[in-house]
């Protein structure tokens, strides 16, 4: 039988076809297949296509979530912090505030008051929070399958959320890095933040940061905050029971809040003893003892809210755009270094605080401001900028422009010095008229022919103005703003007694450019700026200027301390310290001023009204103000003394005068009232009237007792010079009428500093006049001191 044949018998055949016979005709049809390819392809075979199959599916599956997972982690890595940022120590939006010595000043927005060290935190406390948040913190790397598996089980039991999934170091990057919204997409990000600190950081790391930043409510941040805010405390005088009952605050502080729901504090307390007692942490003993423990809660204002020398902060917060991007600032997180002294801030507020209660009563005004600078670095290291921040924020320092009064003829006797005057240079104290503009002296007395260093001791109106005229506005303006002064300065004749407009702060700078043998340093109160990680990103760099020359400089503080030793200042006087400074009042005593320094600090005191008001005071008081700071900050200073005075002979300017020629000058006096033309009214003019000789200068250099009443006629110089030949009355008048009784340290001397042209009243009836131009006046009772005065000191 043919094949073709065969094959159509059996395909005829019934159904139950033998294995056999299928065999040979699948070899059949396979054959025509391979045979007739290009046309038809029959598959016989009962296996399923690839796509069909499930190793395909799963394969396929798995790969994809691989490809997916790595796709969403890429995605997360690109929008967490970098490793730099891991660093992070403190929140966001947050500010704190420190003194030079590492104590907080003033903190703002979800910030630690105190950063404790891991050592710092009792043992009890740690292991609280982790039986509480944690129970396998020392075993996971940042996410606890476990715990979250345990945690629902839980939950589920209770029908409550009583155990929370996420890690110690889970709410770590949640509390610094993330916000508190319920999306998938953050707790995303929250797992793999926690993966990478466990990878940055140990155990011991993660944790102190947890304890320190996690919020425990009523507005305390950290145990530490917590500690005080629940039972007024340190974490370390806590009891079992109490560190209990901080650690179960975490998952949720207002319902577990001692203060306001304490039967769910004491049910969540007795929670975290029964999970301690679980691990091994205490005993049942020290549970049960715990346990029924009365919670007894000590609540006290959070630390973070209290804010010390918040004059000085307010200040700082101010200055902290000129140094930090706007940026930066908005993202907060910052830690500010001050140059501020608690110790010498302390003194400063007890200073003020005693002269407002004490002479601000009797005299009539009802603010004062101090502020201590170390003139080498230009570092503020205390400032009292009013009476009551609470009550009124006005910074008297910084914001409060006053007229300067008398302090401002430092720097007008300093230019005059720097063109090359002598200190023994003389002038005609005697009534005097420029363009119209006639200066007084108090009481409108004169002393007739006098030095530049005994007006600048005595203050005298009439002699500052004229040494103001030789030497000329510019150079003087020019100078001041050298040295510190920042406000604009007019070139007026009313210049030379302060009547352009300055603050605390600039003036008492400029004075420690004397201070400094002419070196100024811009004034500043912050050392150094910390981002969130601790990094230092900015630090203070403040180079030192040459203001006046280093002989000038010496000079002044030669004249300035002959202020303080027998002139004005002698309120300011510091036993075994040499001090120089200078007094000063505006017209009727509105502003009471003393600038003094010693070789380390130079601080100024101002004392007034903010409504302009007239004191009845004297600038004595503000150099008393002065000495009861500088006696308490100077504690443990070492002595230092002012450079030696250089020889006058042969001396050349560092600066050229530009002199000015008033239009109309009238040199005055009770024998001699004619108006001249400029040209004759330099002070060269009245030298044909005056009578010199020449001398040996004695070189005195011990300071008179501090309750001498009669100014000494000898001068601190080693080498010759001229000197005037005083008249008798002369001389009385410098002995007695210039020169006020005065009670121990609590001088009441006055000098005027005033810059207006108004009649001054006399400080008594009596008032003779020599031919010099000279006037006695008998000393003013204390009813006549306590009157305001036209002009003053």
């Amino acid at each position: 039988m043919s094949p073709g044949n065969q094959y159509k018998n059996e395909e005829s055949t019934d159904e139950s076809l033998s294995p056999t016979k299928v065999g040979k005709v699948s070899q059949l049809f396979g054959r025509v297949a391979h045979v007739s390819s290009g046309i038809v392809t029959i598959f016989t075979s009962r296996e399923k296509p690839f796509y069909r199959r499930f190793w395909f599916w799963a394969v396929l599956t798995v790969g994809s979530g691989v490809v997916g997972a790595k796709y969403i982690v890429t995605s997360i890595d690109k929008t967490l912090p970098d490793k730099a940022e891991l660093q992070a120590v403190v929140r966001e939006q947050t500010l704190t505030i420190k003194a030079a010595d590492g104590t907080i000043l003033q903190q703002q927005g979800e910030a630690t008051r105190e950063q404790l060290k891991i050592t710092q935190i009792p043992d009890t406390l740690k292991k609280a929070f982790i039986a509480s948040e944690d129970r396998r913190f020392t075993e996971h790397n940042g996410v606890d399958p476990q715990g979250i598996a345990r945690a629902g089980l839980n939950n589920l039991r209770s029908q409550n959320v009583v155990e929370g999934g996420s890690t110690i170091t889970q709410q770590l990057a949640r509390i610094l890095f993330l916000k508190q919204e319920k999306t998938i997409w953050r707790k995303l990000k929250e797992v793999r933040l926690a993966q990478k600190l466990e990878k940055e950081f140990t155990k011991d790391q993660i944790l102190e940061r947890y304890l320190n930043l996690v919020y425990l409510g009523s507005g305390a941040y950290g145990v530490a905050d917590a500690a005080w805010v629940y039972f007024s405390k340190p974490v370390d005088q806590l009891t079992l029971a109490e560190a209990a009952t901080i650690a179960g605050l975490a998952p949720a502080p207002s319902l577990y809040s001692p203060a306001q729901n304490p039967e769910a504090a004491k049910q969540r307390r007795n929670l975290v003893l029964q999970r301690m007692r679980e691990d091994g942490i205490i005993t049942a003993t020290e549970s049960q003892a715990a346990a029924q423990e009365p919670l007894v809660v000590k609540t006290s204002l959070p630390k973070r809210l209290e804010v010390e020398s918040p004059y000085f902060t307010s200040y700082v917060q101010q200055e902290l755009p000129k140094y930090v991007p706007a940026d930066v600032l908005a993202a907060g997180g910052l830690t500010v270094e001050t140059t501020l002294e608690t110790k010498w801030q302390q003194a400063a507020e007890a200073a003020v605080t005693k002269v407002l209660k004490n002479q601000g009563r009797w005299e009539n005004f009802k603010q004062a401001a101090l502020v201590a600078i170390e003139p080498r670095s230009g570092e503020i290291k205390a400032m009292v900028g009013g009476k009551d921040f609470g009550k009124n924020q006005f910074n008297r320092v910084t914001q409060a422009k006053r007229q300067p009064g008398s302090t401002f003829k430092g720097f007008v006797y300093a230019a005059a010095i720097a063109t090359g005057k002598s200190p023994y240079d003389t002038y005609l104290d005697a009534p005097f008229v420029v363009d119209g503009y006639e200066p007084k002296n108090y009481g409108e007395k004169f002393r007739g022919l006098i030095d530049m260093r005994d007006a600048l001791t005595r203050s005298v109106n009439i002699v500052a103005l004229k040494v103001l005229l030789d030497v000329g506005f510019e150079p003087t303006i020019k100078l001041a703003h050298n040295m510190g002064i920042k406000s604009k300065l007019n070139p007026h004749y009313s210049l030379a007694l302060g009547s352009n407009e300055v603050n605390l702060l600039e003036l008492t700078s400029a004075y420690g450019s004397f201070a400094t043998q002419g070196l100024h340093v811009e004034p500043h109160g912050i050392r150094r700026i910390l981002n969130r990680q601790g990094q230092v990103i900015w630090s203070a760099d403040f180079k030192s200027q040459r203001a006046l020359d280093a002989d000038s400089a010496a000079i002044m503080t030669w004249m300035l301390r002959n202020v303080v030793v027998e002139g004005t200042g002698a309120a300011a006087q510091l036993d075994n310290r040499p001090v120089a400074g200078k007094t000063g009042t505006s017209d009727e005593a509105r502003d009471l001023w003393f600038i003094g320094y010693i070789p380390q600090v130079v601080a100024g005191v101002w004392l007034g009204n903010d409504d302009n008001r007239p004191t009845y005071g004297a600038s004595s008081s503000a150099a008393y103000t002065w000495h009861e700071f500088m006696e308490t900050a100077t504690e443990g200073m070492p002595v230092e003394k002012f450079p030696e005075r250089p020889k006058l002979e042969g001396r050349k300017g560092t600066i050229k005068a530009e002199p000015v020629k008033g239009k109309k000058v009238r040199n005055s006096s009770s024998d001699d009232n004619e108006e001249v033309n400029s040209s004759d009214s330099d002070d060269s003019s009245s030298s044909r009237r005056r009578r010199r000789r020449n001398y040996q200068q004695q070189e005195d250099n011990t300071e008179t007792p501090r309750r001498r009443r009669r100014y000494q006629a000898q001068e601190d110089s080693s080498d010759t010079s001229r000197r005037v030949r005083r008249s008798p009355v002369e001389n009385e008048s410098s002995a007695t009428a210039t020169e006020p009784s005065r009670s121990g340290r609590r001088s009441r001397r006055t000098e005027s500093g005033s810059d207006a042209p108004r009649n001054s009243q006399p400080a008594s009836t009596s008032n003779s006049s020599g031919s010099s131009g000279s006037s006695g006046t008998s000393t003013p009772s204390w009813r006549d001191r306590l009157r305001p005065k036209s002009s003053s000191q």
